[in-house]
C-alpha cells in the first residue's frame, strides 16, 4: 500500500508545527518520507524531547561526589552508596494511557520503569507509585468513572509488580476533582548494582552488530509518545492503539537474560525500547555513541503479518531491548537469549556516518542524522504568566468546626484515609527485604547482597502547589526528607515527576517554572542531587487542567538497623513530644478543604534552615537510641498525626497542648511545616529534653501514651476524647466502603 502524501493536515496530525516541519526540511535538504515524518513526530514530541521543559530542567542540581551517572546521561541516574555499591532509581509517568485503558496503562508504566533500571545494569529491588484520581465519593457518573480508573490502575500495578516478583513498598494516593478525566500514574523503581556493573546506552564500535531481543513487535502502543504529548479529549478513546499491552512474565525473562548478558564482556551498549520504541533506541544509542546505526525492518521479530515499516518503527510494544554486541561475541549472546527462551534477531550494524538508517529490505525508508532526532530537536522558551502569591487565609472567614466531628471526617477523607485497600493488592513482601510496610512515613528496605538499608518516600501536596507552585514544591522536597528522617534515614538523591497542563498556556508554564525552581532550592538545601525523572505535560481534559503536581521521590540511607524508626506508639507510659512549633497555618489545609470545601489561602511557609534543624535533631536522638516512634505532621495536622500514631497498637494517648492563645481548630488541624511527633521512654525524657535543647530546635512535651485506648486532647479549657478503635475503624474502612469492598 502506498504511503500517504505529506500534506499540512498530515503534518498537523503528527503533532508537528509548520515551523518544525521547515526545520525538518532544512535538516534533510528534501521532503521526508512518511516513515521519517513519523520518526520526527515521536522524537520531537514533548514526551521524548522535553522541548518545552528542557531549559527549566537545567536549573536542577545534578552533580555531587556520590553521583556516578548524572541525570539525562542515561536511562536512569546512579548514586554511590558505599563499599563499591550503587543504586539506580527513577520515576516516570503513564498518565494518558491510564486514562483510556487504566489496567494496561498502569501495568506498562511499571514495566517501562523496571526496564529503565535493569538497562543500567542494576537488579531492580523495589517499586513505589504516586497516584492521583478525581473524587470517588458519590454516585455521579464522574465518581463512578473515577472509581473504575482507580480500581483499574491499582490492579494493573499489582498485576505487573506481583508477576515479575518485585515488591511495591511505598506510595501515595490523592483524590481531587482536578484529576477527573486525567488521572496521574507515576511509577518508581530502584535497583542495586556494583560500580563496575554500570551499563551504558551508547552504540559504540563501528561494525558491531545490533541485536533486537524480547517480545515481538506488534501494533500496540503506536505513536504512544505523541499521544502523551497532547491534551486528552472526548475522542481519546480512539487512541487505545496508543496504549501498550504488557507481559510481566516475558519481562522477567528479559530482565534475567539482560543481567546475565551484561555480566559477560559481550555488550558495547544497551537500551530499552520505551517511548518511541525502536525509533528511540536506535537514534539515541547512535547519538550517545557518536556513531550511526543501520537496521533492516524485515529482520525485526513481528507479531502480526503485514506490518508496515511505519508501524514497526513507531510501535511501543513492551518488553523489548536493543543490544549493541561486540563483534565476534554473537554466539555467546545467542546462547543466552535461547537459554531464556526469548525471541531475538540480529537486525543491523553500527556505522560511522552518524545516520539513523532504516531499510525495508533493499529500500531505505529512513535516513536521518541520529543527533538531529535525539538531541537537536526544537527548544521553546514559553511565556510565563505573572503570579501574585495568595494572601494569608482570613481566619475570621472560617467557621470553627467541632473537633469531635472533624477528626473522624478528616480520617475518612480518601486522601488521608488508610490506603491498605491499595497496598494489600501488592505483594510488598516478595524478596523478603521490606523492613517497614507501606502506610508509614517512609518505606524501609534491606538490600542483603549489599548489606545496606534504604528508605524511600514519595510526596507532593498539589493543593499547596495550586495555591503557590514554588512554595508547594519546596514543601514536597522537605516533606520527603522529613519522612526519611522519621524512619532514621539521611537523603542521598531525588527523582521527580513533573505533572502539569498545556505549557502553551502562560499560567501553566509559570507553574512548571516555579515548581522547578522550588525543587531546585529544596534539593540544594538538603544537599541531594536530582538523578533524573520525567516531565508529563498536557495533563488536561474537557473538565479542565490538573492541579500542578511535581511529585518528589527521595531515597535515603540508614546506617544501622537499630536506627529504623516507625510511627506507631510502642508502650504505655512513653512520653510524647512535638518537635517544632505548635503551628498556626490553615491555608491550603485539608481541614479547610474537607470541612469547609475551600481550596484557598497561602500554603504553609517553608523555612529550610528550621526544617533541616528539626531533621538533624531527630536523627541525633534516633542514633542514640532514644526514640521509640516518630511521625511527621502533614495533611490533617497534629490531631491526625496523633491518631495515626495510635493506630495498629493497643494504646491511646493523653495530650495537653496547654494554652496557646489560638482557636482549637487551629491547634489541632493546622499544617505548619517542620513538625514531628515522637515518643520516648520515661527514663529517657530528661536526656531527650537536654539533647533537643542543645540542638536549638523548638519542642514541647505534650503528653503520654496510655494503656487506656482513647485519644484525649486538651487545648486550653477544652478536652476532646475519641475511642481509638472508632477512629481506626473510620480510617481503615473509608476507601473499601467507597469501592464497594
Amino acid at each position: 500500500m502506498a504511503n500517504p502524501t505529506i500534506t499540512p493536515e498530515l503534518i498537523e496530525k503528527h503533532g508537528l508545527s509548520p515551523e518544525e516541519y521547515e526545520k525538518i526540511l532544512s535538516i534533510l535538504g528534501r521532503e521526508p518520507s512518511f516513515e521519517e515524518l513519523g520518526v520526527f513526530s515521536v522524537m520531537w514530541s514533548e514526551h521524548c524531547s522535553y522541548k518545552n521543559s528542557r531549559p527549566e530542567l537545567r536549573k536542577f542540581p545534578t552533580t555531587g561526589p556520590s553521583v556516578l551517572v548524572k541525570a539525562g546521561e542515561e536511562n536512569a541516574g546512579v548514586i554511590d552508596i558505599g563499599d563499591g555499591w550503587a543504586v539506580a532509581f527513577k520515576i516516570e509517568s503513564h498518565n494518558h494511557p491510564s486514562a483510556v485503558e487504566p489496567f494496561q496503562g498502569a501495568a506498562t508504566g511499571v514495566g517501562g520503569i523496571i526496564r529503565d533500571i535493569f538497562t543500567m545494569g542494576a537488579r531492580p529491588v523495589f517499586l513505589m507509585d504516586s497516584l492521583r484520581f478525581g473524587s470517588i465519593e458519590g454516585e455521579t457518573d464522574q465518581a463512578k468513572t473515577n472509581r473504575r480508573l482507580f480500581a483499574g490502575v491499582v490492579a494493573g500495578i499489582a498485576h505487573y509488580g506481583n508477576c515479575i516478583g518485585l515488591p511495591t513498598i511505598a506510595g501515595e494516593v490523592y483524590f481531587d476533582e482536578s484529576y477527573s478525566g486525567n488521572p496521574l500514574v507515576n511509577a518508581f523503581c530502584l535497583g542495586i548494582l556494583r560500580h563496575e556493573q554500570i551499563a551504558r546506552g551508547a552504540a559504540e564500535g563501528v561494525g558491531n552488530p545490533v541485536f533486537y531481543v524480547g517480545a515481538e513487535t506488534g501494533r500496540d502502543g503506536l505513536a504512544g509518545a505523541a499521544f502523551a504529548s497532547r491534551e486528552l479529549t472526548e475522542e481519546s478513546k480512539a487512541d487505545r492503539p496508543a496504549v501498550q499491552v504488557g507481559d510481566p512474565f516475558r519481562e522477567k525473562l528479559l530482565l534475567e537474560a539482560c543481567l546475565e548478558l551484561l555480566a559477560t564482556d559481550c555488550v558495547a551498549g544497551i537500551q530499552d525500547m520505551g517511548a518511541a520504541g525502536l525509533t528511540c533506541s536506535t537514534c539515541e544509542t547512535a547519538s550517545r555513541g557518536g556513531t550511526g546505526v543501520e537496521i533492516d525492518i524485515q529482520l525485526v521479530p513481528q507479531r502480526a503479518k503485514g506490518q508496515t515499516p511505519y508501524e514497526v518503527l513507531l510501535s511501543e510494544s513492551q518488553e523489548r531491548m536493543l543490544v549493541i554486541v561486540k563483534k565476534g561475541q554473537e554466539d555467546t549472546v545467542k546462547q543466552i537469549f535461547e537459554k531464556w527462551d526469548l525471541p531475538y534477531a540480529e537486525i543491523g550494524v553500527v556505522t560511522d556516518d552518524g545516520q539513523m538508517r532504516v531499510r525495508n529490505g533493499n529500500d531505505v525508508v529512513v535516513d536521518v542524522p541520529a543527533r538531529a532526532l535525539a538531541d537537536d530537536g526544537p527548544l521553546y522558551f514559553r511565556e510565563a504568566a505573572p503570579f501574585t502569591p495568595p494572601d494569608p487565609l482570613d481566619l475570621a472567614s472560617v467557621p470553627q468546626a467541632d473537633p469531635l466531628k472533624t477528626l473522624p471526617t478528616l480520617l475518612a477523607h480518601p486522601s488521608i484515609a488508610s490506603k491498605r485497600w491499595v497496598w494489600c493488592q501488592y505483594d510488598h513482601m516478595v524478596r523478603t527485604g521490606t523492613a517497614v510496610l507501606p502506610g508509614s512515613d517512609a518505606a524501609v528496605f534491606i538490600v542483603r547482597e549489599a548489606n545496606k538499608i534504604l528508605a524511600a518516600s514519595t510526596d507532593c501536596n498539589a493543593v499547596y502547589c495550586k495555591l503557590d507552585p514554588s512554595v508547594g514544591s519546596r514543601i514536597a522536597v522537605a516533606e520527603c526528607a522529613r519522612n526519611l528522617a522519621c524512619s532514621g534515614a539521611v537523603p542521598i538523591g531525588v527523582t521527580d515527576n513533573l505533572n502539569f497542563g498545556n505549557p502553551h498556556k502562560p499560567e501553566n508554564f509559570h507553574q512548571l517554572r516555579a515548581a522547578v525552581e522550588g525543587i531546585s532550592e529544596g534539593c540544594r538545601a538538603f544537599n541531594v542531587p536530582v538523578t533524573g525523572g520525567n516531565v508529563s505535560l498536557y495533563n488536561e481534559s474537557p473538565a479542565g487542567t490538573i492541579d500542578p503536581t511535581p511529585t518528589i521521590s527521595m531515597v535515603g540511607l540508614i546506617e544501622d538497623a537499630s536506627h529504623i524508626t516507625t510511627q506507631a506508639f510502642k508502650e504505655a507510659g512513653d512520653q510524647v513530644f512535638l518537635i517544632g512549633e505548635i503551628g498556626s497555618e490553615l491555608g491550603g489545609s485539608h481541614y479547610l478543604l474537607a470541612i469547609h470545601g475551600r481550596k484557598e489561602g497561602a500554603p504553609p511557609e517553608m523555612d529550610f534552615e528550621k526544617e533541616k534543624a528539626v531533621h538533624n535533631a531527630l536523627l541525633g536522638i534516633i542514633r542514640k537510641g532514644l526514640v521509640r516512634s516518630a511521625h511527621d505532621c502533614s495533611e490533617g495536622g497534629l490531631a491526625v498525626a496523633l491518631a495515626e500514631s495510635c493506630f495498629g497498637t493497643a494504646f491511646g494517648a493523653s495530650i495537653d497542648l496547654e494554652e496557646t492563645g489560638q482557636r482549637v481548630d487551629v491547634d489541632l488541624f493546622n499544617e505548619s511545616q517542620g513538625r514531628i511527633v515522637i515518643s520516648v521512654s520515661p527514663s529517657n525524657r530528661s536526656f531527650v529534653e537536654s539533647e533537643l535543647t542543645s540542638s536549638g530546635v523548638p519542642f514541647r512535651f505534650i503528653g503520654t501514651v496510655t494503656a487506656d485506648p482513647d485519644l484525649s486532647i486538651t487545648s486550653g479549657a477544652s478536652v476532646f476524647t475519641w475511642p481509638v478503635a472508632n477512629l481506626n475503624d473510620t480510617y481503615e474502612k473509608a476507601i473499601p466502603l467507597l469501592m464497594g469492598a
